[in-house]
């Protein structure tokens, strides 16, 4: 579900790249609306980062699926800080930044889980 949920927001985020009037909308809503989607992304990214944070404490060197998933709450963390930072500047980049960090982190850390993820298969040396 979370390659699906990726991938859904790359190619989200290109299409309203590609519509003016969508990513005009999107970047410079009313200074209200603004002020919220800047303010819900800061405390969303300090959220993520502690939460990441209090993983990285918990976890040991032998949890490596706990480890890919503290660093992917970290790399939503940094998204969301910079989805804020396009919303205070009124300026599409950090926005894109924001979708590209999060879809290709949630991508890239869903292959990750697969593959730590996997069982592996060890003959016996006895």
């Amino acid at each position: 579900m979370a390659l699906g949920l990726g991938a859904l927001a790359l190619i989200a985020g290109t299409a309203a790249g590609w519509n003016a009037g969508i990513l005009d909308a999107t970047v410079t809503p009313p200074p209200l609306i603004r002020a919220i989607l800047v303010g819900g992304s800061v405390g969303v990214g300090i959220v993520l980062l502690g939460r990441s944070l209090g993983r990285l404490a918990e976890s040991d060197t032998d949890d490596v699926p706990g480890l890919v998933r503290a660093v992917r709450l970290a790399f939503l963390a940094v998204a969301a800080f910079a989805a804020a930072a396009g919303w205070a500047l009124a300026h599409p980049l950090p926005l894109i930044v924001a979708a590209v960090i999060a879809g290709i982190d949630v991508i890239e850390t869903s292959f990750l889980l697969l593959v730590v993820g996997a069982p592996t298969h060890h003959e016996d040396e006895s």
